[in-house]
């Protein structure tokens, strides 16, 4: 028998270090947030009060933490807080900047794909630019671009294509534009990654068997470019589903997304056990659903399944 490639410490080693991150950097961090949602912190300011009644000898858990964000304390109807709106708008954002990321991406992710090696890594190099640049200023730059005295509306007025300046900042288009801005390069590169693979020899074969180019990219490229669309989806919507500057600074009033209202329950109500509760079940959100996704599209990719 051969020997192995890596003996049996080495092994160990290098699946241990990856669960050994995530053990630290996520589990850890969780079981810290999921204990303190949980904590009846009342009028004192520590919210890492024990949950161990020494006197009665049981658990003191203030599950209306969890309560409260799907019933309001007035008694009103199931579902019908301004948590579960937050919730319901950040999701629905989230979609939208993934969907509008995925439109503009693959064309992006294809030409690149594309085009000749030598290319390649300046191509690539223009997608990753933007991240030399603060997050913030990057943000703050929208701003300067869609303001009412901003780049774009002195231009529009200067072609004589509007009278006025557009109302497009604090609102839902000035936060969507920011946040495709920012999370489109999230997109392109597993698209580009999966793309870059593919053999376009199947396309001419499609050709010769008389399918147009649109019914070929649609048989062949798509489905073979599934893994990257999944990933690169994924990898835009959990970031902008708990996204809080972008809203903050180019969304409205009405724009407050989950990730603000955590915010406001933990640095300006101090009341960390509901805000850990939020961001608990903001985390159950996108977890779950994708662990359920992952587990059945691994048991089709089994054979005999």
């Amino acid at each position: 028998m051969a020997a192995s490639r890596f003996p049996m410490p080495g092994k160990r080693f290098v699946i241990g270090v990856p669960y050994l991150w995530l053990i630290v950097f996520f589990f850890l961090p969780f079981l810290i947030l999921l204990y303190i949602s949980f904590v009846d912190m009342g009028n004192d300011i520590n919210p890492f009060k024990p949950l161990w009644d020494s006197q009665s000898g049981l658990l003191k858990l203030k599950y209306e933490n969890y309560g409260s964000i799907f019933r309001s304390s007035e008694g009103g109807a199931l579902f019908q807080t301004l948590y579960v709106e937050a919730y319901l708008r950040s999701l629905w954002y989230a979609l939208c900047t993934a969907v509008l990321c995925l439109v503009i991406g693959y064309p992006f992710a294809y030409f690149i794909a594309r085009s000749p090696s030598s290319v390649r890594p300046a191509l690539l190099m223009m997608v990753m630019l933007p991240f030399w640049t603060s997050f913030l200023l990057r943000v703050y730059a929208w701003k300067g671009i869609l303001a009412d005295q901003g780049v774009f509306n002195r231009a529009l007025m200067a072609l004589g294509l509007t009278a006025e300046p557009l109302q497009l900042l604090y609102t839902d288009v000035s936060m969507m534009v920011g946040m495709t801005y920012v999370y489109l390069p999230f997109m392109v590169l597993p698209l580009y990654a999966n793309l870059v693979k593919m053999d376009f020899r199947l396309l001419e074969a499609a050709y010769d068997l008389g399918a147009s180019p649109f019914k070929s990219f649609w048989l062949v490229t798509v489905p073979l470019s599934r893994a990257g669309i999944v990933a690169g989806f994924m990898l835009v919507f959990i970031p902008c589903v708990g996204e809080f500057v972008i809203p903050s600074l180019l969304g409205g009033p009405e724009n407050i997304m989950i990730g603000r209202v955590v915010w406001d329950e933990m640095f300006t109500g101090n009341n960390w056990p509901r805000a850990t509760a939020l961001a608990v079940v903001m985390i159950g959100l996108i977890v779950v659903p994708l662990a359920i996704y992952y587990h059945y599209t691994g048991d089709a990719a089994e054979p005999g399944k």
